[in-house]
């Protein structure tokens, strides 16, 4: 099966055509087994307390160490600053859960009920960069993947409304198969929805999400502060703790602290 997949770590130019082309890429494994098992225990963990169905908690990271070790992946973060460049924030973290057998959800483009992306300009732009980390093996269609419409994050027309209200199929709708651990990065323009889930156990995927300095957080509304005591520099920049620039967000003010 076809499958936009690219090479952990640097960001090239081969990377580049395939997003703008199709808008998302694939990089296998990123997770070793015992991580991916370490990450999904930890997703068990914060849905245990609340009505079992498809849902998504937010800031995981700031209580799992091992959903922490993913806002920064050395496999993952030269992807986001490629396309970003070297300021930008994780704008929210998601641990989804879908229940087993559960059903295909809704065709949807990513972003804002409030204001649309759409209404920013055309092409729709990239304000929600999504790195989505598969923490159950979703190698063959119905184990819960992503189903995405390659190259709709470009499209002048949106999905017809009886195509996605209804939840209908489309002719070149792509579902994503792809092992335990491997992560999904694609633009919030892109349609896309939760394909069907047969199997027997519950499907987590763990979703960051990057955006511009200046977009406001989405799983919170302030940063923990025992938090940001104890991590990182690099992790406190990523959460948005610096000191504000002058408006509007220009480039004075010191990036987060890449280690190159």
């Amino acid at each position: 099966m076809l499958n936009p997949e690219v090479k952990p770590g640097e960001f090239t130019a081969v990377d580049r055509f395939i997003f703008e082309s199709w808008g998302y890429f694939v990089i296998p494994d990123v997770l070793s087994a015992d991580e991916a098992a370490e990450c999904y225990a930890a997703s068990e963990r914060m849905h245990a307390q609340r009505e079992r169905g498809f849902g998504q908690l937010g800031r995981g990271y700031e209580t799992e160490p091992s959903l922490e070790q993913l806002i920064d992946h050395p496999a993952v973060l030269p992807k986001i600053r490629g396309l970003y460049g070297d300021r930008f924030i994780l704008q929210a973290c998601w641990t989804t859960m879908q229940p087993a057998h559960g059903g295909t959800g809704r065709w949807h483009q990513d972003g804002s009920n409030a204001y649309d992306f759409k209404l920013l300009g055309y092409p729709v732009p990239l304000v929600q960069l999504r790195a989505s980390y598969l923490l159950t093996d979703q190698t063959e269609p119905g184990m819960g993947n992503m189903e995405l419409v390659p190259g709709s994050h470009r499209s002048q027309v949106p999905l017809p409304p009886e195509v996605s209200g209804a939840g209908d199929d489309v002719a070149i709708g792509h579902v994503i198969c792809a092992s335990a651990g491997s992560v999904l990065v694609f633009h919030n323009a892109v349609w896309h929805r939760t394909y069907a889930h047969h199997g027997d156990r519950d499907r987590y995927t763990a979703h960051y999400i990057y955006s511009p300095p200046w977009a406001r957080s989405a799983d919170r509304l302030e940063n923990s502060p025992e938090f940001l005591e104890r991590t990182t520099p690099l992790r406190r920049a990523l959460m948005g703790e610096f000191s504000r620039p002058d408006a509007p967000y220009g480039a004075n003010y010191d990036p987060p602290p890449f280690a190159s």
